[in-house]
């Protein structure tokens, strides 16, 4: 690299690129960021990626007993900034991917209507606690509104009062994942749920700000919180855990819903291939490939309707053509 650019002028250069299309690129900022310091603590010469840097960054990772997954988080930038010196001619390592173990991807776990029920009914049972005053009401609504809307956790809980229509009965989901906004409309059951939560909590002006108020009512709920009170309820419900990184999660509510409402439009004999757009952009899914995924779900979920799911995938998946342009 010239003497006019440092690894550090790379990487602003590379984030404010990235930006500029429309990527957040916080966390890989962030990673970046870590990489630079270190590679200036250990390579202080060096203002380019070697295999020797990018070895270390790695190994010492590696010696902190990371997850391959977070192995994986760590790298990722790490390659596109040595893409982004390499498009500029300056000679930069690139990591193989094969050079690290592949994180072993989660299933879904896909809950069962009973098993639905009676974690909704714990949500119902939820007391009133003096640390957290509105669990109780933030609770049976919080899961609910995840699961029926298909939201992701961190879309639901930081909803703000603003964001809620309890008229029209629309959500305003800011700022997700890739950076995109989308509207979300919600049952009228569940819209009259949330106008009465409302009235209740999130319409009264020390609560204003956030729809879903945590501890302190002037934050929202914590990551932390929200799990914490859902492993009691699944405990309540009889579901079983197998604890961290095995699930069931609070995600999985998402992938329930996708998997039932794909098995509902099945059961009404609805053209599902043509109605995988209406899905993907409920969820807010960048690619119709991401919304199919759904499908292989589905039919293991349900087996019964393999074959029509097998029909529908044939439509939205093309072939594999062999030796083919």
């Amino acid at each position: 690299m010239s003497a006019a650019i440092t690894l550090a002028d790379a990487i602003a250069a590379l984030v404010g690129e990235k930006r500029a299309v429309g990527y957040k690129y916080d966390a890989e900022q962030r990673v970046l960021a870590r990489f630079e310091a270190f590679s200036r603590d250990e390579f202080p010469e060096l203002d380019t990626l070697t295999e020797a840097s990018v070895s270390a960054w790695i190994t010492a990772a590696r010696g902190r007993g990371v997850k391959p997954a977070t192995l994986q988080g760590l790298a990722a930038p790490t390659r596109e900034l040595a893409r982004w010196l390499g498009r500029r001619n300056v000679a930069a390592y690139l990591l193989p991917r094969a050079a690290l173990p592949r994180a072993v991807r989660y299933v879904p776990y896909i809950y069962t209507d009973a098993e639905l029920a009676a974690l909704f009914t714990q949500t119902d049972c939820c007391h009133y606690c003096s640390e957290v005053p509105l669990r109780h009401l933030v609770m049976p609504v919080l899961f609910r509104t995840i699961y029926a809307c298909g939201l992701r956790c961190s879309e639901a809980r930081l909803l703000r009062a603003d964001d809620v229509d309890i008229n029209t009965g629309v959500l305003q989901i800011r700022d997700a994942k890739g950076g995109k906004d989308r509207q979300v409309p919600v049952s009228e059951t569940l819209r009259n749920r949330l106008a009465n939560y409302h009235a209740q909590v999130a319409g009264q002006p020390s609560w204003r700000e956030w729809f879903f108020p945590g501890a302190k009512c002037d934050q929202p709920l914590t990551l932390g919180n929200v799990y914490h009170n859902f492993r009691r309820f699944l405990w309540q419900a009889g579901i079983s855990h197998g604890g961290p990184g095995h699930g069931p999660r609070v995600h999985d509510l998402r992938h329930t819903m996708a998997v039932n409402n794909l098995r509902s439009w099945f059961a009404q004999e609805r053209e599902v291939g043509a109605l995988l757009p209406v899905l993907q952009a409920y969820l807010g899914h960048s690619s119709i490939a991401d919304t199919s995924y759904y499908l292989h779900l589905t039919a293991e979920s349900y087996p019964d309707i393999t074959a029509r799911v097998q029909q529908v995938i044939g439509d939205v998946v093309p072939p594999v053509l062999v030796g083919g342009a």
